[in-house]
């Protein structure tokens, strides 16, 4: 799943820019924005947050049983 940024938590500290693989991340107005052509999904983003502003949305799972 492509990672989801909160810009109103978002401090632009660019930690996550520095542990993306495929530099997929920027700051852009003083707050990261996720190029989601360039993303992997791997979610090193999310972890190196220090506010939590960066979000990785799970689908949910329904068994059938």
């Amino acid at each position: 799943m492509i990672p989801v940024v909160n810009k109103e938590v978002c401090i632009g500290c660019g930690k996550c820019i520095e542990v993306c693989p495929p530099q997929a991340l920027a700051l852009i107005n003083e707050g990261a924005y996720i190029r989601e052509e360039l993303c992997e999904e791997c979610g090193f983003c999310a972890p190196e947050c220090p506010v939590n502003a960066i979000e990785i949305r799970f689908p949910l799972s329904i068994n059938h049983y």
